[in-house]
């Protein structure tokens, strides 16, 4: 049944690249027959495992990013998302980010129901200069995205994208323009059958 389906929790990395005359992000082409979101653009991201909650964190995450995370998680999801996120960021692009320290929790989204897979994914936004080694060799990627390519916001908004990645894009497009993300973290929460937009805490 549809309303078994559990909501797990995932994370997301947003990389910004700001080497050229517009910002960039990272985004790959999920696989056409893939169970969610088949033939979509997104971000590197996927679902929290088990071994996330036990590994070490490289680094430690900025006091605003911990208190962010820690209003709305408890101290092992706290610990468990910033590492599925660079790990994830590692299998999908080979991409590897050696420290938390500059990663920005800026969006929260719970994907709807009727779905065959459901997310609770927390969104980072971190610098691609942060990024260890050449940002353009992906040639460690595992096989989950393809066309992975640095696209600016306006380019990105062309391509074939999820509902809640347009509106992630819109809140990194907001964040540059007024130098920073909001106080609160804006939160598109569709548990039930209608999605809302409100800010956590």
């Amino acid at each position: 049944m549809e309303k078994d389906v559990p909501i797990r929790d995932a994370a997301t990395v947003i990389l910004l690249r700001n080497d050229d005359a517009e910002p960039r992000v990272l985004m790959g082409q999920r696989g056409r027959k893939a169970v969610f979101m088949p033939g979509k653009f997104v971000f590197p991201g996927g679902a929290v495992d088990q071994e996330d909650f036990g590994a070490d964190l490289p680094g430690a995450l900025s006091p605003d990013c911990a208190r962010r995370l820690s209003k709305e998680c408890d101290a092992d999801l706290v610990r468990a998302l910033p590492h599925a996120a660079l790990r994830e960021l590692r299998e999908e692009t080979g991409l590897v980010l050696p420290s938390v320290g500059a990663m920005q929790f800026i969006f929260r989204a719970i994907t709807p129901p009727g779905r065959p897979r459901r997310f609770d994914a927390r969104f980072f936004l971190v610098g691609a200069d942060e990024i260890a080694g050449d940002l353009n060799d992906f040639s460690r990627a595992e096989d989950e995205l393809s066309h992975l390519q640095w696209v600016t916001l306006e380019g990105a908004r062309s391509f074939d994208l999820p509902f809640v990645t347009r509106v992630v894009l819109a809140e990194v497009e907001a964040a540059l323009t007024r130098g920073g993300p909001l106080e609160h973290v804006p939160f598109f929460d569709h548990k039930g059958e209608t999605g809302k937009m409100r800010a956590l805490f």
